[in-house]
């Protein structure tokens, strides 16, 4: 999926007001950053149907040096079947999962994920693939994402919804659910389900 020409402008305009507001110490560099960075959120809001405020409150919320953010999944097979979680955000399906928290390794991010959405105990055994969200086909986002897709033993626990997911399944790829598009994608699992059985090889990255 080709990435909108608007939202490369807004994000790059937005990692130069939060470097810019990291490491400027004078008082008119800062009043020129915060405008850079509310040029960012109109150029986002005149493309989506955010109101601007909302996106500048969004955008200076976010402080330091722009990166990615990381989003790690979890996938758990049982046999020929893999664990999905339904979103009560958006009543579709996906590989449990989130945001990495700072202090988190990715092995304790992915097995406190799938625990709080799930309710299933897991220990993390190796790393699929570390990708792209949009090169990958993901919907467009206003932050550039990366998502990591970690593979996981099943250790015990049972299912059991949270706050946010609303049920909890085994699938398999043949007769999977419709799916939280921004989160997991058909062709990441028909993946996942032809590797299972491979030997081990290198992480895919892009």
């Amino acid at each position: 999926m080709n990435t909108p020409q608007w939202l490369i402008w807004a994000r790059k305009l937005q990692a130069i007001a939060q470097a810019g507001l990291e490491y400027t110490d004078g008082p008119y560099d800062r009043e020129r950053y915060i405008e850079i960075s509310a040029i960012a959120a109109e150029i986002a809001a005149a493309n989506t149907s955010a109101r601007p405020e909302q996106l500048k409150r969004l955008f200076s919320q976010e402080t330091g040096y722009a990166t990615p953010k990381l989003d790690v999944r979890g996938v758990v097979f049982d046999e020929e079947r893999v664990l999905l979680v339904q979103e009560a955000s958006d009543g579709r399906w996906t590989l449990p999962g989130g945001w990495v928290d700072p202090g988190d390794t990715p092995r304790s991010a992915v097995e406190r994920e799938i625990q709080e959405e799930s309710g299933y105990d897991t220990k993390a055994l190796e790393i699929l693939d570390i990708i792209d969200r949009e090169t990958d086909g993901h919907p467009t986002n206003a932050w550039s994402i990366w998502k990591v897709f970690i593979r996981c033993e099943l250790m015990g626990g049972s299912a059991r919804p949270s706050l946010e997911t609303t049920d909890i399944g085994w699938f398999e790829v043949s007769d999977l659910p419709p799916l939280s598009r921004g989160r997991t994608l058909e062709h990441q699992l028909a993946s996942f389900f032809a590797r299972r059985l491979d030997p081990p090889r290198p992480a895919r990255f892009n």
